[in-house]
């Protein structure tokens, strides 16, 4: 699910049947709300339908409410100024057609918990990778003695003003846990966005992982701004 202006997919993702996403720039109004009564009749008796309103506040929350919608979840951005400090590790561009399996292993064992990051295809990466702003080089790996230990995906957004890089995806495999391995492999995808000459980094992370909003802001990231997420079952 791509987070622009009103997005509806209407596909399985985990207990949803249908997502909604209300971009940062979608009025809060009658018509929106009209669009998505529409899209609710639609749907099923039974079906579980999800709502995100991206840049939520508490008039979204009363704005969902409205609609029958509770609010379940809640994902941060969170911010710093680019350049940070230099990664103390090494890493290497993701080479296509040799490092998918690899990725897809530390991946899904790293994320089994995750509704839209766990359980990753081939499939679902070869559509990742044939998106316009797919970059091997900002697809950051590091290896332990030839084994895949963590990876940092990067993604960069010139659509923002100014131009901003994303950590999309980062993780180490359980079995390097312990290591310290989650801020070098942070920073590591923070120098190859500096080095594009980027001055604002961002990351998304669920707001109740403690360890993880602790991790990110002994780096420097601050929270920027709530994407938050409600759900309907339909009767």
């Amino acid at each position: 699910m791509v987070p622009v202006t009103l997005t509806v997919v209407h596909a399985d993702q985990g207990e949803f049947s249908w997502s909604i996403t209300v971009g940062a720039d979608q009025p809060r109004d009658s018509s929106t709300a009209g669009q998505i009564r529409a899209i609710l009749g639609q749907a099923e008796i039974g079906q579980s339908v999800q709502l995100w309103i991206e840049r939520a506040s508490a008039v979204d929350d009363a704005f969902a409410l409205g609609l029958g919608f509770a609010p379940y979840r809640d994902l941060w951005r969170m911010q710093l100024r680019l350049p940070a400090d230099r990664s103390s590790i090494a890493t290497r561009a993701f080479v296509p057609g040799t490092d998918e399996q690899d990725f897809l292993r530390v991946n899904n064992r790293a994320f089994h918990w995750h509704p839209e990051q766990g359980g990753l295809t081939g499939g679902d990466l070869a559509d990742r990778m044939a998106e316009d702003w797919f970059d091997a080089e900002g697809f950051r790996l590091y290896e332990q003695h030839g084994q895949l230990a963590g990876f940092c995906w990067t993604k960069v957004h010139s659509g923002e003003t100014p131009s901003a890089g994303e950590i999309y995806a980062i993780a180490v495999d359980p079995e390097f846990h312990g290591q310290g391995l989650g801020k070098p492999m942070t920073l590591a995808g923070l120098d190859y966005l500096a080095d594009q000459g980027l001055t604002v980094g961002f990351l998304y992370v669920e707001s109740d992982n403690d360890p993880a909003v602790a991790t990110y802001r002994s780096l420097g990231f601050d929270h920027h701004s709530t994407n938050r997420a409600y759900r309907l079952v339909v009767e």
